[in-house]
């Protein structure tokens, strides 16, 4: 029933840019503060950014400055804006409600950044 899918995920060159995009259905997101969070090989899920309802946001450290995280409720969808790009944030990306729910991840996205 509910349904997270992530989008836009690519292989780009370090300081290159990516937007990831997380369609909802079955719930309306905008009533929940939504995550992206990520996992590379080996390492644990990390949380990457949080966005509340009232847009207000939060970033982990090894971002800042360089991702943005957006909602927009008329599309259900909250997106992962990606810039200057760099090889540690090769991973897979995820969408959630934050705190996330366990049914609720999905396949994620891919983001590869060669270096």
């Amino acid at each position: 029933q509910v349904q997270l899918v992530e989008s836009g995920g690519g292989l780009v060159q370090p300081g290159g840019s990516l937007r990831l995009s997380c369609a909802a259905s079955g719930i309306i997101s905008s009533i929940y503060s939504m995550g992206w969070y990520r996992q590379a090989p080996g390492k644990q899920r990390e949380l990457v950014a949080t966005i509340t309802p009232g847009r207000i946001t939060n970033y982990a450290d090894s971002v800042k400055g360089r991702f943005t995280i957006s909602r927009d409720n008329a599309k259900n969808t909250v997106y992962l804006q990606m810039n200057s790009l760099k090889p540690e944030d090769t991973a897979i990306y995820y969408c959630n409600k934050y705190p996330p729910y366990k049914t609720y991840w999905g396949q994620g996205t891919q983001v590869t950044v060669s270096s």
